[in-house]
């Protein structure tokens, strides 16, 4: 990631238990970074920001 050290958050509906898996977004300079929090040294997936608002939005529509 171009940040040097962006800040990792996980959603608010996931459980703290050790061995969960969750995703966890980071808000980059002009991206969002996604990671799988079981693996944070893993790779990771770059979203721009336009893109990742439209998909939390529909997810949201579908609850």
């Amino acid at each position: 990631m171009n940040n040097a050290s962006p800040q990792w958050r996980k959603s608010s509906y996931s459980t703290a238990e050790i061995d969960s898996t969750c995703v966890e977004a980071a808000i980059l300079l002009t991206e969002v970074g996604l990671r799988d929090s079981t693996d944070p040294e893993g790779p990771h997936l770059r979203v721009a920001r336009g893109a990742f608002a439209e998909l939390v939005g529909r997810l949201k529509e579908r609850r």
